[in-house]
């Protein structure tokens, strides 16, 4: 925590407590219901496809869901692993983690479903080809076509264009280029061949690629356009029945996206939508994109009794009475149960099923009394189920899955008269971990591996501890299945729900993630235990790379308390010349070896996540020397450099606004603007003038990359000398980097820097370049570029400025030192002993 920014503490502290029931069971008002209801009637289905989260149209989306009552998917190739997050610490598979899960936030407000594909979010790539070779395209297509067989759209519906490749991010054109090529393959019986072991071959009748402004350039641009050729849609609609506007559901659902910066304010008034027609059947009418598609229940054999049922229960529907539905509602049911199995009768079961529930205020739930327990523990659920409404409905049992325990009651349940009863149980032995299924096996830089064809493309694990409520309503059997959870009552934010979690009964986690070794001197290397149940006891061990020594060999721990830790201390020593590898702590209990890492990701907006990683930690012994003792650290949009510069040596005070002053300043050898410190500290607006004096009088001011834009000091006001940030980056980790004036200090005190030191950099170089800068005072030291591209010089910018230095830098520090890539702790210490 203590890293994370001033920007994001003041914006925990205005998050709405309401957020904390991002787990909780859905609660419907009798407008939501009648509006479920109209859905019910509607046989039409959407594949909305991009990149990465936040790339969505949650407008477009909302108006399919929530307008024209369409069954609507987001397939979203990535689960945005490289993006920056603004709120915490997480980056890479973590941060593809958190948004996956603002993903399903943004979902459950704006009323679709979430798809993935393997791809893995690797960074920014310029163009489709460069895409492609980190991607296995074969594969990334693959699931493309796998999404579409199981979601079966009528409609696709690209947010890119598949043919302006180079033009945006070329993750986004990758997409467009594949969901341009699924939509014949998807049909195709040779395509792919394994996959119809679990479903049919789809043909969608017509996609589309939905325009916006940004691909004109600006919205005056747009305007002007010829819009005659183009589809649209009136997406602005009001919804009486929910109290909001489309537009309004849609901002909610783009709030979702907080990692990312994407807090928006709900609008009202029409609003249109455009699309250009693509391939498949077009349409005759230019504003219905289903025009010409049956999507009634004459489409399914033998459906049509049911929609003559549901038109009628639509038109009788009571607010003020909504189980008089209940009747109907449940021959309805039965049609559809009886149906031969197919697409529609998968979905609408589902829909019908809770659509029957909330009319009848029926609520069933069972919670553990933790949020979780290692496999054959004994532990208490807690089980409540209440019919809030005057129809007889039976509780025939209540079974628990996968450990087959059933409680058979039945009993009619009277109106609003609650059953709650707990129940001891013990897990079986064999109940696998819940964990990131994506996350389970080594993968690539382009790809994650899921062996599992089923499981490809789900957004989340599934749970194996669920619970079954074996009803007759209305005299009909209908089962529900409900995952346990853990819930709990905060004193200040009230009502909290969790998924429940199956964990192993003991973690091990080395405390420091990177120990970088800048001598030959051993290193204290701290292993944490902590008991996933109580009264644990075994040994400890510390495996190293070959030619490093550990001492003890081994180490006993004793635990009585689940939840709580040991920390463990070994000594590593390195060998006596530079080397890399992996340190890894393995626990042992009762004979079973224990290698594993629990993190948690918890925020209000989402539920909290539990993720089971191999505890490891790379270790290097690099050859680095440095000047400078006391370093202060702005955080910005979080990141880990100021525990990477501890561990070569430093000591590092993080500075908050108050800590920007003059007086305090002069102590330091160099301050640090952490990533994008100037997009996110409003304080900068007034403390800027402390930090040019700091440098102005012998100080050291290492700026870190910022975006061009939303700066929160006047742009000219950046730099003591004129600079202008860009867009430039280079996104390839192993281009070549040239240097400009190698006869500069920054390049060879106190470290000697040699290409050797860009060796073994991770996901890209570096990002948003200067492009233009007074030549006069600032001193350009390296060059890289992409293939085919020009020279970018501004990646690291040197001027001496009074007696002190400024240096603005794009290289991407804060992937490389947590990473422990040895040149670039060279190079930084180089940064900072600059004048020393």
């Amino acid at each position: 925590m203590q890293r994370r920014s001033i920007y994001f503490l003041l914006f925990v502290l205005i998050l709405p407590f309401t957020t904390v029931r991002a787990q909780a069971p859905k609660r419907y008002t009798s407008g939501e219901i009648y509006e479920a209801i109209k859905k019910l009637n509607f046989l039409g289905s959407a594949l909305y496809i991009a990149a990465h989260p936040d790339d969505e149209n949650t407008l477009f989306i909302s108006y399919l869901a929530n307008e024209r009552k369409a069954n609507v998917a987001y397939l979203s190739l990535t689960r945005g692993d490289g993006g920056q997050n603004l709120i915490g610490p997480e980056i890479r598979e973590l941060l593809g983690l958190l948004r996956t899960q603002e993903l399903l936030a943004a979902r459950r407000i704006d009323g679709g479903k979430q798809l993935f594909t393997r791809a893995n979010d690797f960074g920014f790539s310029k163009n489709p080809a460069e895409t492609f070779q980190t991607w296995d395209r074969n594969d990334v297509l693959g699931d493309v076509v796998w999404a579409i067989r199981q979601w079966q759209p009528d409609v696709i519906v690209n947010r890119f264009d598949h043919r302006t490749a180079g033009t945006t991010h070329g993750h986004h054109t990758a997409s467009a280029v594949l969901s341009v090529e699924a939509f014949d393959l998807a049909n195709n019986p040779q395509a792919y061949p394994e996959q119809l072991a679990y479903v049919k071959p789809w043909q969608p009748r017509r996609t589309f690629f939905n325009i916006s402004w940004f691909f004109f350039g600006s919205r005056a641009a747009f305007e002007k356009a010829d819009k005659s050729k183009l589809f649209s849609v009136e997406a602005g609609g009001y919804f009486p029945n929910l109290g909001k506007s489309n537009t309004e559901i849609a901002a909610e659902s783009r709030s979702s996206h907080r990692c990312q910066g994407f807090g928006s304010m709900g609008t009202r008034g029409t609003s249109q939508e455009y699309f250009e027609f693509i391939k498949g059947d077009e349409p005759k009418s230019k504003t219905d994109l289903f025009e010409g598609i049956n999507t009634t229940w004459t489409r399914v054999p033998g459906g049509a009794p049911i929609g003559v049922i549901l038109a009628a229960v639509k038109a009788k529907f009571r607010f003020d009475n909504p189980v008089a539905s209940v009747p109907e509602l449940v021959k309805a049911y039965q049609l559809i149960d009886k149906l031969p199995d197919g697409y529609w009768k998968r979905v609408k079961l589902v829909e019908i099923k809770d659509v029957i529930k909330a009319c009848l205020g029926l609520y069933h739930e069972t919670a553990a009394a933790d949020f979780s327990a290692a496999p054959g523990d004994e532990m208490t659920i807690r089980t409540e189920v209440i019919n809030r409404s005057p129809a007889i409905v039976v509780l025939d049992k209540v079974s628990i899955d996968p450990i087959g325990l059933d409680s058979v009651f039945n009993k009619p349940l009277a109106n609003n008269q609650g059953l709650i009863w707990p129940r001891k149980v013990r897990l079986n032995k064999d109940m696998t971990y819940t964990s990131a299924y994506w996350l389970s096996d080594p993968g690539t830089p382009g790809m994650y591996a899921v062996k599992d064809q089923q499981m490809r493309g789900k957004p989340e694990t599934q749970r194996a501890f669920k619970a079954r409520y074996h009803y007759k309503i209305a005299g009909v059997p209908i089962v529900y299945e409900t995952d346990i959870v853990y819930r709990d009552a905060d004193p200040a934010k009230g009502e909290i729900y969790r998924p429940f979690e199956i964990i192993p009964p003991v973690f091990t986690k080395v405390a420091e993630k990177v120990l970088v070794f800048a001598d030959n001197d051993a290193k204290p290397v701290s292993v944490q235990v902590k008991a996933g149940k109580g009264n644990i006891s075994g040994t400890l061990k510390l495996g190293v790379p070959t030619g490093w020594k550990v001492e003890p060999a081994e180490a006993n721990f004793s635990i009585a308390k689940k939840g709580d830790e040991k920390s463990i201390k070994f000594m590593v020593t390195p060998p006596s010349g530079a080397s890399e590898g992996k340190i890894f702590p393995v626990a042992t209990i009762d004979g079973q070896n224990y290698s594993k890492e629990m993190l948690e990701i918890k925020y209000d907006h989402i539920p909290a996540q539990t993720v089971l990683l191999n505890a490891e930690a790379k270790v290097a012994h690099i050859e680095l020397k440095k000047a400078g003792q006391l370093l202060g650290y702005v955080a910005g949009a979080g990141d880990d450099i100021p525990a990477s510069l501890q561990q070569i040596g430093y000591k590092v005070d993080m500075l908050s606004e108050k800590d920007l002053t003059p007086e305090n300043l002069a102590k330091y050898d160099a301050v640090i603007m952490g990533i994008r410190a100037y997009n996110t500290i409003d304080a900068l607006a007034y403390r800027q003038t402390n930090l040019m004096e700091y440098t102005r009088k012998g100080g050291t001011l290492i700026v870190q990359y910022n975006t061009n834009f939303e700066y929160k000091v006047e742009a000219k006001e950046l730099a003591p000398f004129a600079l202008n940030v860009s867009r430039d980056r280079v996104t390839d980790e192993n281009a070549e980097v040239r240097f400009l004036k190698p006869e500069h200090k920054l390049l060879n005190q106190p470290n000697k820097i040699t290409a050797q030191d860009f060796s073994g950099w991770v996901q890209e170089r570096g990002l948003y370049f200067p492009n233009d800068w007074d030549k006069a005072n600032f001193e350009a030291i390296l060059s890289a570029n992409d293939p085919g591209e020009p020279a970018r010089d501004g990646g690291l910018l040197v001027a001496k400025y009074g007696s002190g230095y400024y240096i603005y830098t794009g290289y991407s520090w804060f992937r490389q030192l947590p990473a422990g890539v040895p040149g670039a702790y060279r190079i930084f210490a180089n940064m900072i002993s600059i004048g020393k």
